[in-house]
């Protein structure tokens, strides 16, 4: 069934001809970078964003898959944190972010040549709250994963056979995704999130979230590492790392990590 599906997605972007892929440095859009740069050559260009709102893991995750498979790859800067309505953070920030970034690949898009813009969206965000998506149609993006019916649980698979390194990075988001709808986006919350993840990165934790609420870190672990988390000595530096960066309280959620959990706040339905 997975192999159907990867044929689908072949015959897609073949069928596509050119691409702009949107490389997030994630293992979703980037097993379709390293498809379509497999089956397009020079034909297909995967581009990274760079901005406040994206740490600095997600570029050096993308630098490695790049050059690991000689992507034709680029970065641009994206302003979404200099748009009122984006620092605002109303429940569809990410439509904002994902405008911003649209316009800037369209852009690039029609400057090159290039026939079409794709992203790394696949089948198991369709039951997501994405407001980005919204985005996507307004700029006629592409989603050829979710076209081929591929799953999270099938890319992973696919990129390790195709020998990815990153074929099993947890998954990620903006940092701005930390910060709590109608509490204003700032370069600063940006920046202290960003550092206290890396301090809880480097005490050997995979999947989590630093959640920002004012002076409270909200730390969200997945379950199977939350016994380490309170181990007294961890937990004792994972207190300290996180005051270091400015928060005056550290809570630890018990119900570990998920996806979204800011969205657990709104009556939303998914954005198809």
């Amino acid at each position: 069934m997975v192999g159907l599906k990867a044929a689908r997605l072949e015959a897609r972007l073949a069928e596509l001809g050119s691409v702009i892929v949107a490389f997030s440095g994630g293992v979703d859009s980037a097993y379709l970078a390293v498809t379509a740069s497999r089956l397009l050559g020079p034909r297909a260009l995967a581009i990274t964003a760079v901005s406040a709102s994206y740490p600095e893991t997600h570029r050096q995750l993308a630098l490695r898959v790049a050059r690991e498979f000689s992507l034709h790859h680029e970065f641009i800067e994206t302003g979404e944190i200099d748009r009122p309505e984006y620092r605002a953070n109303p429940s569809n920030r990410c439509y904002f972010c994902k405008d911003e970034l649209y316009v800037h690949l369209a852009a690039t898009a029609r400057a090159r040549g290039i026939a079409h813009v794709v992203d790394g969206n696949n089948a198991d965000d369709r039951g997501d709250y994405r407001p980005g998506r919204q985005a996507a149609r307004e700029h006629g993006v592409l989603s050829p994963l979710d076209e081929a019916d591929l799953t999270k649980d099938d890319i992973r698979q696919l990129a390790r056979r195709a020998g990815m390194s990153t074929w099993d990075e947890p998954a990620s988001a903006c940092l701005s995704s930390r910060i709590p709808y109608g509490s204003a986006v700032t370069r600063e919350k940006l920046r202290q999130i960003e550092r206290a993840e890396e301090a809880v990165r480097a005490l050997g934790f995979r999947i989590f979230r630093v959640r920002h609420h004012d002076v409270t870190a909200r730390l969200e672990i997945s379950r199977g590492e939350m016994a380490r988390a309170l181990e007294p000595g961890v937990n004792e530096r994972l207190v300290a790392a996180l005051k270091a960066v400015g928060y005056q309280f550290v809570s630890l959620d018990l119900q570990g990590y998920r996806l979204g959990s800011h969205n657990e706040a709104l009556s939303l339905r998914p954005v198809p």
